[in-house]
């Protein structure tokens, strides 16, 4: 862990949620609190986990990713 005032331990989430922001909060108006959080939970289960493509997964889903890594792993 890094002293206090270094950013680097929280770098991951300051990066999704600067995405989750920019990709789907700032793109809607909300009526009410359920209604963001529906919002909210789709985004992150139907497109953010399953279709969105992530840099760190060398351009790939993390759906697809996993079904990468589940194919080796079968086949070590």
């Amino acid at each position: 862990m890094s002293r206090k005032g270094n950013c680097w331990d929280n770098a991951v989430a300051e990066g999704f949620f600067k995405t989750l922001k920019s990709e789907c909060i700032y793109q809607n108006k909300f009526a009410n609190k359920e209604q963001a959080a529906l919002v909210v939970f789709e985004y992150i289960e139907a497109w953010y986990n399953r279709k969105r493509l992530h840099s760190a997964l060398g351009y790939m889903s993390p759906e697809e990713y996993g079904k990468t890594l589940n194919k080796q792993n079968i086949a070590a």
